[in-house]
């Protein structure tokens, strides 16, 4: 069996850096530098459709900030 067809049963995290993007990371390892818990832990489906149903603007903060500044 390859490494592909292996089931992921990596319990996973989901986490979040200072622009509000998200992502997912092995929850028995540190977050890398930057990123904090979003807290969210399951399966990687579990974690990615968390991140689907609450990461609804993919601009990064500054990027939304700056754009809500040029139209006040």
């Amino acid at each position: 069996m390859s490494q592909d067809e292996k089931e992921d049963t990596t319990i996973y995290k989901v986490v979040v850096n200072h622009e509000e993007q998200y992502s997912i990371w092995p929850a028995d390892r540190e977050n890398a530098l930057g990123w904090r818990d979003a807290g969210k832990t399951g399966t990687k489906a579990e974690c990615l459709a968390y991140i689907k149903e609450v990461w609804t603007d993919k601009r990064p903060l500054s990027l939304r900030k700056k754009m809500e500044e040029g139209s006040a």
